[in-house]
C-alpha cells in the first residue's frame, strides 16, 4: 500500500467501549470520518475481535487430491444451514506464526502433514464487523503416506470430520452449495489456478 493511501487522517477516534470479553471481545467505537466531500460525520460502529488466522489446503497435485474438513459451526446453524460446514483446516494464531499454525492445524484437524506451504494472500472475511485477518495457504502433501488420527481437539468443542477428494469433486462442491465458506472457495480456486 502506498503512503498517500494511508487514510489515518480522516478518522479521530472519541471512544472505545468493551461491550462484551467472553470468548471474544465486542467494542464499540465512536469516531469522526472525513468523508470525501471533507465533511467530517460523526459514526459508531461495533466490531468483534475474534483474533487474527490461519488457514490451509493440502494439495498433492501429482495425485490430484486436497483434503478438507467437516465440523459443526453454530453461527452457520443459527443462521439456519444445516449441514456441517465443509471447510479448509484453519486455525487461530494464538501467539504462532501464520505457517507455524497451519502445521499445527493440520496435524491436529487431518492427521496430515504439510510441506512447501505457500501464502496465497491475506483476507478480511467480513470486514463490516470482524476485525480478523485470515493468511490463506497453500500446501503439499503425500496423499499416500499413512497420517495421524485428527479429528481436533475435544475439550475445545470440536469433532471434525476429514475428508479427501479429487480437486474437480472440491471444485463441484462449490458450484452444488456443499462448499460455501469463503476461505474454503478462495483456496480451492487458488489451486486450481497453480
Amino acid at each position: 500500500m502506498a503512503k498517500d493511501d494511508d487514510i489515518s487522517g480522516r478518522v479521530r477516534l472519541q471512544e472505545t467501549r468493551i461491550l462484551s470479553d467472553d470468548y471474544y471481545v465486542l467494542r464499540r467505537a465512536t469516531f469522526e470520518f472525513r468523508r470525501g466531500d471533507g465533511n467530517w460525520q460523526t459514526q459508531t460502529r461495533e466490531s468483534y475481535d475474534i483474533g487474527d488466522a490461519a488457514t490451509v489446503l493440502p494439495y498433492d497435485k501429482a495425485r490430484d487430491r486436497v483434503i478438507l474438513i467437516q465440523q459443526f459451526r453454530w453461527p452457520m446453524f443459527e443462521w439456519g444451514y444445516r449441514q456441517l460446514m465443509v471447510e479448509a483446516i484453519a486455525g487461530k494464531l494464538d501467539g504462532d506464526t501464520a505457517t507455524d499454525c497451519i502445521v499445527k492445524e493440520a496435524m491436529e484437524e487431518a492427521g496430515v502433514t504439510i510441506t512447501n506451504a505457500r501464502l496465497v494472500s491475506y483476507c478480511f472475511a467480513s470486514p463490516g464487523a470482524v476485525k480478523e485477518r485470515v493468511s490463506l495457504f497453500l500446501a503439499d502433501y503425500d496423499s499416500t503416506a499413512p497420517r495421524a488420527k485428527g479429528g481436533g481437539h475435544e475439550h475445545e468443542g470440536e469433532d471434525i470430520l476429514v475428508m479427501e477428494m479429487r480437486l474437480e469433486e472440491a471444485l463441484g462442491m462449490i458450484a452444488s452449495g456443499e462448499i460455501v465458506d469463503l476461505k474454503t472457495i478462495a483456496l480451492l480456486q487458488a489451486a486450481k489456478l497453480e
